[in-house]
């Protein structure tokens, strides 16, 4: 199904990705302009980390359908790097973590989707190789080097195309309602409080306990269904109370 495109240096491969068919797979060494949700940079060391942008067809799917292919993503990339390292959760919407601590998750993979005509691209980061980061993302990040794995970008490449293959068949074919049980096992901010900015600029964010993924791709927060945004794990399996 798939047919790579591989470049040594470009500003995004979903730039690159905008403009292909679907089976198009666009991946790259090196990101200059690389970017995440809520246009957040996705920094890479060259050669270190996986970068790939995958077009997926979405001819016939409306808008509602096409807001829950990034947990779909998640899914696929969850499932294909459980092989390398084992205790991997998606944290609603777009990333792949794994805990560490007691409050905390270390972020091994992102997703970005966008739409464009009656295709979807599916952007992916992973951290294979790299073993240091910079200072912003020092304890928030971590990669499959620094889990134990000695995986290459290569296999990291192949078994996540191969488990999108699969996971995105599905979703077109039975719709999201078919993923979302292995969805819920995986979810890393259920039964617990979140924060939840629906902006970079959010001033009174949605915080409670999360229900999980609801049957839309919505995260539940209290009695409230969040469409987009940023999560924020505050405590683990209860709520908060403030002092008398």
């Amino acid at each position: 199904m798939w047919k790579i495109h591989h470049f040594d240096e470009t500003e995004s491969t979903n730039t690159l990705a905008l403009a292909g068919a679907p089976g198009d797979v666009f991946t790259a060494g090196h990101q200059s302009a690389g970017r995440g949700r809520l246009d957040h940079r996705w920094l890479s060391p060259p050669g270190e980390n996986l970068m790939m942008s995958a077009v997926v067809d979405a001819a016939g799917m409306d808008a509602a359908e096409v807001a829950t292919f990034p947990l779909v993503v998640g899914l696929s990339v969850a499932d294909a790097l459980a092989a390398h390292s084992p205790g991997l959760r998606l944290k609603w919407p777009n990333d792949i973590v794994v805990a560490a601590g007691r409050n905390g998750l270390l972020k091994l993979a992102g997703v970005l989707c966008e739409r464009h005509g009656d295709n979807v691209v599916a952007g992916i980061g992973v951290n294979v190789r790299q073993a240091r980061f910079p200072a912003e993302l020092a304890g928030r990040a971590t990669s499959l080097r620094l889990l134990g794995s000695d995986a290459s970008v290569i296999d990291v490449r192949d078994a996540i195309l191969a488990s999108l293959e699969r996971f995105a068949s599905r979703w077109r074919n039975e719709g999201f309602a078919a993923l979302l049980p292995q969805i819920s096992r995986l979810d890393a901010l259920k039964g617990h409080v979140v924060s939840i900015r629906r902006t970079d600029g959010d001033t009174a964010p949605a915080t409670g306990m999360c229900g999980g993924v609801a049957d839309d791709g919505a995260l539940v927060v209290g009695s409230e269904r969040i469409y987009a945004g940023e999560a924020h794990l505050l405590s683990i399996g209860r709520q908060r109370t403030r002092p008398a």
